[in-house]
């Protein structure tokens, strides 16, 4: 369970989030859209730790994350939407630098976990460099789910990526929801938000909750 309490976030005097609460279950998708600048990459980076709120409580599994690293490093997983990866090391050394495991379950996760459903042992001798955007994107979010998070946080995951390459994406986020996941992701991909089982809209700085499965001009409507 995820549970966000009144957190608020401002850069000097510009308010960015004002009071933001809202709950996750277990096996529940939580998509939040919004306009480009609105504050959804500085909400889903104070989700998972990486930005600090200036107040509010987060927590997962009934635990306080608020100045606890050791709660976001067990609890969340975090898919960026810029590539974290390094380019010039190989598929296999980003595994293993990033890899939150020992190695004997780092070569488990090739053979039967989420390395080998998002199809990373093919590419495993490549260059990142020579990966394309989607290769790249499964491949962070291998790296990113290698501590068997709770929670799986992703900004843009469909963000250019091919067709097939979404497909594939979108299988292994149905599979994480059925095995018990949280999913927490922005968009602006229709097939991405159909996944969605709860749906907010972020304006203002603010997190409203919507009825999910809203058609495209709907959802327009909302964000303006």
């Amino acid at each position: 369970m995820l549970e966000v309490t009144g957190l608020s976030k401002s850069y000097g005097k510009q308010k960015i989030l004002t009071e933001v609460s809202f709950t996750a279950a277990p096996g529940a998708c939580a998509g939040i859209i919004g306009s480009n600048g609105c504050g959804k990459t500085t909400l889903l980076s104070i989700l998972a730790g990486a930005v600090k709120a200036d107040q509010g409580s987060i927590r997962y599994q009934g635990q306080e994350a608020v100045g606890a690293p050791a709660v976001f490093a067990r609890a969340v997983a975090y898919v960026p939407q810029e590539n974290p990866l390094i380019e010039e090391l190989t598929v296999r050394d980003n595994l293993s630098l990033w890899y939150r495991g020992s190695r004997r379950e780092l070569e488990r996760d090739l053979e039967e976990g989420a390395a080998a459903m998002l199809g990373i042992p093919a590419m495993l001798k490549k260059p990142v460099s020579r990966l394309s955007g989607g290769m790249k994107k499964r491949l962070s979010i291998a790296c990113a789910l290698s501590n068997h998070a709770s929670t799986l946080i992703l900004d843009e995951p469909g963000a250019a990526l091919d067709m097939e390459c979404k497909a594939d994406i979108r299988a292994y986020l149905i599979q994480y929801q059925k095995a018990g996941g949280t999913v927490l992701l922005t968009s602006h991909e229709r097939t991405e938000l159909e996944l969605c089982t709860q749906m907010y809209v972020l304006k203002d700085g603010r997190l409203q909750q919507v009825e999910p499965g809203l058609s495209e001009e709907q959802m327009i409507r909302c964000i303006r």
